[in-house]
Formats: C-alpha cells, sequence, structure tokens
C-alpha cells in the first residue's frame, strides 16, 4: 500500500495517507513533475499506460509521482525517472505550484507539486506498467498540439506548460 504526504498550503507536512484514498478525498498532498531536454532543446514526453489509476493514455512530461514518506522530493524523483524511464541523470529544482483538478474514474488531483529539469540525450527504457510510449517534441509544438488536442494531455503537464518559470528555467538549462 503506498502513501503519500500530506501538506498544507506552505508545503509542511500534516501527515500521510494511502494514495487512492488521498485521491478520492482530493487532500492537498506532495508530488513532483520532472521534464528532461535533449541537446536540440526538445522535451521528453510520456503517454501514460492505459491501466494507471488516472488519467491513462493521457500525454504528459517525462516523470511524475509521489515522494514516500520520510523521502525527500528530490531522492524521489531520482528513484521515479529511474523506475518509469530507466534513465539516471541530475535533476535540478526550478519552482513549486498547486493544483487542484477532477479527474477520471470520481478522483481529484491536489497537489503540491515540485518540477524538477534535466538533460538526457538517448532513448529512454520504458517501464510498460507506467509508461505506454515516448516521444520528443519542441515546446512550440506542443503549445500548439496542448491548445489543438488539450484533452491529449494531463491537467498538470497543461499547467506546468503555462508556468512562465518554466520557460525562463528551460532558457537556463539549455545555455
Amino acid at each position: 500500500m503506498e502513501e503519500v504526504i500530506l501538506v498544507d498550503i506552505e508545503d509542511s507536512i500534516v501527515g500521510q495517507m494511502e494514495k487512492l484514498e488521498a485521491h478520492k478525498k482530493g487532500l492537498l498532498h506532495r508530488a513532483f513533475s520532472i521534464l528532461l531536454f535533449n541537446e536540440a532543446g526538445e522535451l521528453l514526453l510520456q503517454q501514460r499506460a492505459l491501466g494507471k489509476y488516472h488519467s491513462g493514455g493521457l500525454w504528459t512530461n517525462t516523470c511524475c509521482s509521489h515522494p514516500y514518506p520520510n523521502e525527500s522530493v528530490k531522492d524521489a524523483a531520482h528513484r521515479r525517472i529511474v523506475e518509469e524511464m530507466g534513465i539516471k541523470t541530475n535533476l535540478e529544482f526550478v519552482f513549486k505550484f498547486i493544483y487542484e483538478a477532477k479527474l477520471d474514474h470520481d478522483l481529484t488531483e491536489h497537489e503540491f507539486d515540485h518540477v524538477f529539469l534535466g538533460t538526457f540525450n538517448d532513448a529512454p527504457k520504458i517501464n510498460p506498467e507506467e509508461v505506454n510510449d515516448w516521444k520528443w517534441m519542441n515546446m512550440e509544438s506542443i503549445s500548439q498540439d496542448i491548445q489543438t488536442n488539450p484533452d491529449n494531455y494531463t491537467i498538470w503537464f497543461k499547467d506546468i506548460m503555462k508556468n512562465q518559470k518554466l520557460t525562463n528555467s528551460i532558457d537556463l538549462l539549455l545555455k
């Protein structure tokens, strides 16, 4: 039984709860999102496995998940990028934000999301239980496709893509 870390709006820990229960109740919990870019400035996207407990088959950032209780967010990000995508790389924390959204299966995402960036220039070794497919796309093409086909993308990824801190951080990362 996987548990998530419940937090307040200042990201202070207030408890822990089984992951699915936290999503059923829509309680604010700690999460992270990773975006990896290649030397051409393209973002590595993943399509979530079709059998995921929510948002199956949707395209999203390179990796996203939750830290375990007593695990730092950065350690969790390094652990999970290996588990989902078979990638070891340096990650830099760039910003955090809170979002809340209704999902499929009567679940609610209410997350205090920590966003990390990194670089990678190879093909991932995806875990098919977590990832259905992957592709590299440039940011302009992603933005255009989100406008044309918003239902093909996860809600948190669309929020990340709108965040000005992301644009500034990508520019610094790729210099």
